[in-house]
C-alpha cells in the first residue's frame, strides 16, 4: 500500500507540484508520492494534466484512486512513462478542474434548496446532477433556481474541517447521501462548510475539490426534473 499526500484537499486551487513516482501500478498508472490532481471518487472525474520529468513529457489521462491512501495517475496509451523514484513535475488541466470545482460546490447547495435525502449524483463538463428521493416532481422548477442563485450571489465562504469517524457516526444526520458513505478507515472524516459557524447553510462529509465562495460558481440554470424509478427524481443544473 502507498500513502499519497492529497495537496488538491488542503489546496484546490494549486496547479502544478513537484513529486515523485512511487511505483507503478499493475495498470501502468503511476503512483505519487503527493498529488495535486484529483482521482476519480464520489461522482467527480478524475483529473487530467501533464508529467514532466527531465527528458520525458507525457499526458495524464486521468486519475484514479490506488488503494485505501493512494493516487495514480494514468498516462495516455502508448506513452514512454518514468521508472519508480523518477522525480517529477505535475501541471493540472486546470479549466475541467474549476468548472467541476464550481459544479461541486453548486450541487451543495442543490442539496440546501431541495432538503431530501440524494441517492446519487455526478459532475460532467459544464454540468451536474443530483437523485434525489423525491416521490413528487417540485411544484415551482423556476423558484428552486431562484432560491440557487441567490443563494449563490450571496459571496458565501466555503471552508472546511476535520472531524473523526466517530464523532461522524454519533452525529449520522450530517450525511445526506443515501448511496454513497463518505471516506472513512483513516480516522477522520472531512466537513465542508458553506457559510459561518453563526450562519450556516450547509454542513456535510466531502472529499472533492470547491471553489473558496459561492460566488464564483457564477449564475446557475436548473434543468428538467427526470423520473428515475418509483422515488427516485433527477435534477441536472448547468453552469449559465
Amino acid at each position: 500500500m502507498t500513502d499519497t499526500a492529497a495537496l488538491f484537499r488542503d489546496d484546490a486551487y494549486a496547479r502544478s507540484c513537484r513529486t515523485t513516482v512511487t511505483r507503478i501500478a499493475e495498470d501502468g498508472a503511476l503512483v505519487v508520492a503527493q498529488s495535486v490532481f484529483y482521482p476519480t471518487g464520489g461522482g467527480q472525474p478524475g483529473d487530467s494534466g501533464r508529467l514532466i520529468w527531465d527528458g520525458g513529457d507525457i499526458a495524464i489521462t486521468t486519475t484514479r484512486k490506488e488503494d485505501a491512501t493512494g493516487v495514480a495517475l494514468v498516462p495516455e496509451a502508448g506513452a514512454e512513462t518514468p521508472p519508480a523514484g523518477t522525480a517529477v513535475e505535475m501541471v493540472l488541466d486546470w479549466e475541467p478542474r474549476y468548472q467541476r470545482m464550481r459544479i461541486h460546490t453548486a450541487l451543495h447547495l442543490l442539496s440546501v434548496v431541495i432538503p431530501l435525502p440524494v441517492t446519487g449524483g455526478s459532475i460532467g463538463p459544464g454540468k451536474g446532477r443530483l437523485d434525489f428521493d423525491m416521490a413528487e416532481p417540485p411544484e415551482d422548477k423556476q423558484a428552486l433556481e431562484d432560491q440557487l442563485n441567490a443563494l449563490i450571489a450571496r459571496d458565501l465562504v466555503v471552508s472546511d474541517n476535520w472531524i473523526t469517524d466517530a464523532e461522524l457516526e454519533a452525529n449520522p444526520g450530517l450525511v445526506k447521501t443515501m448511496s454513497v458513505r463518505p471516506p472513512m478507515g483513516q480516522g477522520r472524516v472531512r466537513l465542508v462548510r458553506i457559510g459561518t459557524a453563526d450562519e450556516q447553510i450547509d454542513l456535510q462529509p466531502c472529499g472533492g475539490t470547491h471553489v473558496r465562495t459561492t460566488a464564483e460558481i457564477g449564475r446557475i440554470a436548473l434543468g428538467k426534473v427526470e423520473k428515475k424509478g418509483k422515488q427516485n427524481r433527477r435534477v441536472t443544473l448547468t453552469l449559465a
